[in-house]
């Protein structure tokens, strides 16, 4: 199964909901194509809800960070919402938990956009 993503406003913060596996091929592409489609329309903060992704291979880690930068140059941020235990832990292993700004509820994380 490959990811599944659909996006929803909470204010002027857009929260991209991700669903399935976050892999090298369709998946990595599909996201790839939404972060940069969201911000090439002018949506400038973004939060992803990671909550049902199950698996994040080193593809889907690198479109994390290709997203992340495209939009941190277009002047926009990226927030992580709901990190999985496994996906926690590998971001702690490749040191990228220090990058992302990582909540554990959505109020909040919306709230940090201000």
């Amino acid at each position: 199964m490959s990811v599944k993503l659909t996006t929803r406003q909470v204010g002027d913060v857009t929260v991209v909901d991700a669903v399935g596996r976050i892999t090298l091929g369709e998946a990595a592409t599909t996201f790839r194509d939404t972060l940069r489609q969201l911000v090439g329309s002018g949506h400038k903060k973004l939060l992803l809800n990671l909550a049902d992704v199950s698996y994040i291979d080193s593809s889907g880690i690198g479109e994390m960070v290709s997203g992340y930068t495209t939009v941190n140059n277009q002047g926009g941020q990226v927030k992580l919402l709901n990190l999985t235990k496994r996906v926690k832990d590998l971001l702690q292993i490749t040191k990228l938990y220090t990058v992302f700004e990582v909540f554990e509820d959505e109020s909040s994380a919306v709230s940090s956009f201000k």
